[in-house]
């Protein structure tokens, strides 16, 4: 059997070779370019232009003044109604995350996110305080704030009696939580 292995090698690499297609080199280096297709898109490249962005987007932003004006334009804004509109004041106090935060004329640019607490506006002797549940306070460099509230109400409004009852309930419930869940609604009923 041995003595035919050469034999038999060889007719199975010459048959193999005869279904083979014959190696040729007349084959292009590179991939031809369809001329058509790379003058059509020369002609729409000079007519691709950025985005444009409708010009109500982009109002300038209102000047800073030379002079810091005597008094503070507010306006606390809530989703269905409008507690003040261009009022003008001396200060605002708002409950930011950050801590209690004092809004006078001229007051740097900011953003502050509102927790629940007690929004104070001082006109002259006269305080206001308004219970906020939370929202956002933006405050201009042209000394005007703007402060958008999910709900807020006239402190006075309040009965101090189911107020304190509520805290202690909540307290009581925050110290027997025994859940990370129960904990965040106590928390939060506390806070409010």
């Amino acid at each position: 059997m041995l003595r035919h292995a050469p034999r038999l090698l060889s007719r199975a690499t010459s048959s193999a070779m005869r279904w083979r297609r014959p190696f040729s080199t007349n084959v292009p280096a590179e991939t031809p370019v369809d001329a058509k297709f790379v003058e059509s898109w020369r002609s729409t490249i000079p007519n691709i232009e950025p985005p444009k962005t409708p010009p109500a987007f982009m109002t300038p932003r209102p000047p800073t003044p030379s002079t810091i004006p005597s008094k503070l334009t507010i306006n606390v804004v809530l989703p269905y109604n409008s507690i003040f509109s261009a009022k003008e004041v001396d200060m605002v106090i708002v409950p930011a995350t950050t801590g209690q935060m004092g809004v006078l004329p001229g007051h740097v640019a900011t953003i502050a996110e509102l927790k629940p607490g007690v929004l104070s506006v001082h006109e002259g002797n006269d305080v206001t305080k308004y219970f906020v549940s939370g929202g956002f306070a933006f405050i201009h460099a042209n000394s005007v704030a703007d402060i958008i509230a999910v709900e807020a109400a006239p402190v006075d409004q309040f009965d101090q009696n189911l107020v304190q009852k509520g805290l202690a309930e909540f307290t009581q419930k925050l110290s027997s939580a025994s859940t990370d869940v129960e904990k965040a609604e106590a928390q939060i009923g506390v806070d409010v």
